[in-house]
């Protein structure tokens, strides 16, 4: 039997004002928060204090496992330098801004040089400001241009709310500069009417890599002038894009790149980002261009209080009988209710759609006990809503009326919001990157700030808040992209075909797995050489064979079926988990049964009901190894990286209490299985290792399954990926290896970089999964260390004292650590 874990499917605008001498730090303009029980600015609460309230009574401070204090800094001026237009800096000086960072004046400098920089520094350091100046300047020149369209720039955000909020303040402080800056969104949000003008007249345009990767650059003989004219390319948040999702976007970006030199332009590409390792490195990788550093930052900060909280044991029992802590959800929604009432304005992070919405929920239900006038001032925030919905809902955000907001990662990223003063994260969110930047969205005015983490009930969450080091004293994780995945390259190679024929010279720009993979491509009959030329052979569009966010297929919408009103969508990739016959789904407070899923169609239909539980998806998952790329020796035992296939059915889903958790129930599903070619590390032990750790053959198959679990949970603090990026396998004899064998893979197509990074750091990571494991308090496993809430065999078997011996043994024998991959 194998035993499977399958993957599921803040940024700042100037910083704070600086004026000399700096007394303190205000916001761009006055954010009005209306009516009580919010606190006036002079008297606002120190984080301390607001965290004193949270923690009142025995129960609740011995929730908090560690409090980390960071201290205010001290900001450092610079002055721009003099090829900056006096006109933009006017028009910064008019927006309250008289002297730039040390850090903004040098990443202007390496713009106005020509050379393409990242600027790495924290949340709320003015970073926008940092290639704004240049842009601004840049544009500014070309609209005095006597012939000709001018200067171009583009803009690129991981999110369309974030693209949105970047006009608005680009509006605003460019206001000065009359019709020289003309800032327009080209997303699919833009209507067809506004498009046109778009490509005509705007000379910065806002969008996202999907966008250019579907409409523009298959477009470009319309947006001929836009390219020809095109100075600056900006690439803002850029260490989202990781994994599979920024290995699409550096072969988008190649695209682009040539395109614009069939136009006659060579663009400077100016990064920002708040959280990177070895930013340079990354940003290089990200563009195929030599980047410059500037990561020093120069920016004041206010106090930050950093709480690490741990929701407490319940009376309650899991699967096979095992201790359950309170859900992370409920106790986040508790915080949640308390700091609304006190007026302290937050915003309260969640990783699932599902679990945002419970959150806003239970918010509103508490507070009406309190102020009937309170609910209103509580929402959700996630990924799937409607255009119009998520414009009111960040409207709401920037101008206060909203005092408590439960959002998904789609917020993350999204509007630049002043004067918000604590931030909840629901469950560690996978890296330190994430958590980082969802606790800089508070404080970002330069007051201070207090972030808590809510742990929920699993071995990584159980592990950082019992070791603060591996949060506080650790630096961000690299950022692992692969734009030479197959899976990743091939459509890209074909896109550029059909946007221009492919020529020899245009292959050392896609990089060294293109002359492989062309031969490929023509026996598919995708592409034919003509003379010396590759070109596109088919009618439909070739942008259209990838989805370069990773999900593939076309979104599952979820209609209700009374109306056939559209309630959003899914998807495809995930759709087999979130939204199966018989799933609970929420959406905008409401919540809905799924009565059924139509995969021919994509559609989901719902119906408005209000069930006692909640829903999770059980799958099985098979694995057989492709090619074995390398190995290593671990004493008798090896560890080994390379490709396998993975087969993966959902089967049923399991009914849960919605505040504790219990399960009530599982149904069978009859959904149809997956193949995913994928790359994954593992590990083996011989008999003899095992006779030597005493294991035998009836604890065997639950010490591999325990610390296949934990491990998987580990992985996110070494490589930059969360639980649910990746899957495992175990099995007590593996018919292609011949042995005991845990497998963790990544879960996408062609592989995402995670698995590689666990094999070249898996000393490291496995040493952190025993200590996990030992050190959970639990006699027989538990959530906090060796059972998966996604379990295919419903956590059966395991045996914790098994897989403590099982790593201790392996670990014992195994080689001094490998340098790790280049990012």
């Amino acid at each position: 039997m194998a035993f499977n874990h399958l993957p599921a499917g803040a940024h700042d605008a100037f910083g704070p004002l600086s004026r000399t001498p700096v007394t303190h730090s205000v916001p761009m303009a006055n954010t009005h928060r209306p009516g009580p029980p919010t606190a006036p600015e002079d008297v606002r609460p120190t984080p301390g204090t607001v965290l004193d309230r949270l923690s009142r009574g025995p129960s609740r401070a011995a929730r908090i496992t560690h409090t980390e204090h960071l201290p205010p800094r001290e900001g450092r001026h610079a002055v721009w330098p003099d090829r900056i237009r006096t006109d933009v800096v006017a028009a910064i000086q008019a927006a309250g801004i008289d002297h730039p960072w040390e850090h903004q004046a040098a990443a202007a400098e390496h713009a106005l040089d020509g050379e393409s920089v990242v600027v790495a520094t924290g949340t709320a350091s003015g970073k926008s400001l940092a290639y704004l100046a240049p842009v601004l300047s840049a544009l500014a020149d070309g609209a005095e241009a006597p012939n000709g369209r001018g200067a171009t720039a583009l803009y690129l955000a991981p999110t369309k709310a974030l693209a949105a909020d970047q006009r608005r303040a680009v509006r605003e402080l460019a206001g000065p500069l009359g019709n020289a800056v003309r800032p327009a969104v080209y997303d699919g949000d833009t209507p067809f009417e506004e498009r046109e003008w778009v490509r005509q007249y705007a000379n910065y345009v806002l969008t996202n890599p999907d966008m250019l990767h579907r409409g523009i650059l298959p477009a470009h003989p319309r947006w001929s002038s836009f390219l020809r004219a095109l100075r600056y390319v900006v690439i803002d948040e850029c260490h989202t894009y990781r994994g599979v999702f920024g290995s699409h976007v550096a072969q988008v970006l190649r695209r682009l790149r040539r395109l614009c030199a069939r136009y006659g332009s060579d663009p400077v590409f100016l990064l920002a980002s708040a959280t990177a390792s070895d930013p340079a490195t990354a940003a290089s990788r990200l563009t195929g261009l030599p980047v410059v550093e500037v990561s020093d930052d120069a920016s004041p900060r206010g106090e930050v209080v950093f709480a690490l909280w741990e929701p407490p044991l319940t009376d309650l029992k899991g699967e096979r009988g095992a201790p359950v802590r309170r859900t992370a959800t409920a106790e986040t929604a508790d915080l949640l209710t308390d700091l609304v009432v006190q007026g302290v304005r937050t915003v309260a992070f969640v990783r699932s759609r599902r679990g945002a919405e419970l959150i806003a929920v239970i918010a509103q239900e508490k507070l009406a006990a309190v102020d009937r006038s309170l609910p209103r001032r509580v929402a959700a925030y996630r990924g799937g809503y409607l255009p119009e919905e998520r414009r009111a809902l960040e409207r709401a955000l920037h101008s206060g009326d909203l005092l408590g907001l439960a959002a998904t990662t789609a917020l993350e990223l999204g509007v630049d919001v002043s004067g918000l003063d604590a931030v909840l994260i629901t469950g560690y969110p996978g890296t330190r990157a994430s958590l980082w930047q969802q606790a800089g969205r508070a404080g970002r005015s330069g007051q201070g700030a207090l972030a808590v983490l809510v742990a929920r009930d699993d071995p990584l969450d159980t592990y950082l808040v019992h070791h603060p080091e591996a949060l506080f004293r650790q630096p961000v994780e690299a950022t692992v992209l692969d734009p030479d995945n197959p899976y990743v390259l091939a459509p890209h190679l074909c896109a550029a075909a059909a946007e221009l024929p492919l020529t020899e010279p245009d292959l050392d720009l896609f990089g060294p797995a293109a002359r492989d993979l062309l031969p490929q491509l023509e026996a598919a009959k995708l592409l034919r050489r003509r003379a010396t030329a590759w070109h596109w052979t088919r009618r439909e569009r070739a942008s259209d064979l990838t989805d370069i966010r990773g999900g593939g297929g076309r979104p599952v919408q979820i209609v209700e079926a009374a109306t056939g009103r559209l309630l959003g969508t899914v998807d495809e990739e995930a759709s087999h988990t979130a939204v199966h016959d018989g799933a609970v789904h929420l959406h905008q407070g409401r919540t809905y049964l799924v009565k059924h899923l139509d995969l021919e169609d994509s559609v989901a239909l719902v119906e408005e009901a209000n069930p006692p539980f909640s829903t999770t998806a059980r799958d099985t998952t098979a694995i057989s190894v492709l090619e074995t790329e390398t190995e290593i020796a671990w004493g008798r035992g090896r560890l080994c990286f390379g490709s396998v296939e993975v087969t993966n059915q959902v089967v049923s889903y399991l009914r849960r209490k919605l505040i504790t958790g219990e399960v009530l129930g599982e149904a069978k599903l009859d959904l149809p299985p997956r193949t995913l070619r994928t790359r994954a590390v593992w590990w083996t032990v011989t008999e003899d290792q095992l006779d030597e750790a005493r294991i035998n053959p009836e604890i065997l198959g639950g010490a591999l399954h325990a610390a296949e679990h934990a491990s998987i949970g580990l992985l996110p603090l070494f490589a930059t990926c969360d639980r649910w990026d990746i899957g495992g396998v175990s099995v007590p004899l593996h018919p292609d290896t011949l042995l005991p064998t845990v497998f963790v893979y990544d879960g996408h197509p062609g592989g995402a970089g995670f698995a590689e990074r666990a094999f070249h750091t898996a000393r490291a990571w496995l040493t952190a999964t025993r200590d996990a494991i030992a050190a959970c308090e639990c006699e027989a496993g538990c959530p906090s260390c060796i059972q998966s809430p996604k379990c295919g065999n419903g956590n059966d078997p395991l045996h914790k004292r098994g897989a403590v011996r099982l790593l201790t043994h392996l670990l014992s024998e195994s080689p001094p650590p490998t340098p790790p991959a280049t990012p």
